[in-house]
């Protein structure tokens, strides 16, 4: 009996042991750091929120910025200062919804694009920037883009008008490039009165472009080296539209009815 009562007594400190030492085996360094790691790795549902409140954020901003911008095109009383403010967020803010979804983006634009556009507001290339001290201010003249996105090629105009009247209008097509938001193009056609069409090339038309201040010195320089002019495109909708030009000025341009 004695024998019986010893046997059950090491059985049972065995098993006690091999108990406590699994659970020893839990607290090990190696185990504390996975546990220690487990809790302060963030949730999927942490990192859902999280993304979530930033795009929440992103359309706030973007919203915000086209409400100042459509104010501006209507009215030319916004403080110019906060209407540059305006687009260098609207700017910011739309290159972050292109990143997540850049096709749905591009489409938009593409789908909203086509017509005829005024332009109210732009800070001018760099360099103009520079002789002006910095000073932006809304666009004095009657300033008329136009684009059709449905046509084949896509057609883009641009012109400075008197009333009704085309003082002069450059003519040309357009591509768009959807994996950087870029409308490239060429004017290849003067048009000066609504009489008079000159077929020019594309250097021609680029220096007459910079010197009537319907283009830019750069797109000079890009016709030396055989590219194309171009806009990166930042938004466009029912009223307003808005793009970076490759001179590095920001413009904003009002859907004429």
């Amino acid at each position: 009996m004695s024998r019986f009562f010893l046997c059950c007594l090491v059985l049972l400190s065995s098993t006690s042991v091999a108990a406590f030492s699994s659970r020893v085996s839990l607290t090990t360094p190696s185990t504390i750091a996975r546990l220690r790691d487990r809790d302060q790795s963030p949730s999927s549902s942490a990192l859902f929120l999280s993304s979530t409140t930033i795009s929440s954020s992103t359309d706030v901003a973007i919203q915000e910025a086209k409400e100042l911008l459509c104010r501006a095109a209507e009215t030319k009383l916004e403080n110019p200062d906060k209407v540059l403010d305006a687009l260098s967020s609207l700017e910011t803010n739309c290159k972050l919804k292109f990143k997540e979804d850049p096709e749905s983006f591009c489409k938009d634009i593409l789908d909203n694009i086509s017509g005829e556009w005024r332009l109210i507001f732009t800070t001018g290339t760099k360099e103009r920037q520079q002789k002006s001290g910095g000073r932006v201010n809304y666009f004095p003249l009657k300033a008329i883009q136009k684009f059709d996105a449905s046509s084949t090629p896509k057609i883009i105009e641009n012109g400075i008008y008197a009333w009704s009247l085309p003082l002069i209008k450059f003519s040309g097509d357009f591509d768009f490039d959807e994996r950087r938001r870029k409308l490239e193009f060429d004017f290849d056609m003067v048009e000066i009165l609504g009489l008079i069409k000159i077929k020019l090339g594309r250097k021609d038309v680029a220096k007459l472009g910079a010197s009537t201040g319907l283009g830019s010195a750069n797109n000079e320089k890009l016709a030396d080296m055989g590219r194309r002019a171009f806009f990166d495109w930042i938004s466009a909708d029912k009223d307003i539209a808005t793009a970076r030009g490759g001179g590095g000025g920001l413009a904003l341009w009002k859907r004429v009815a």
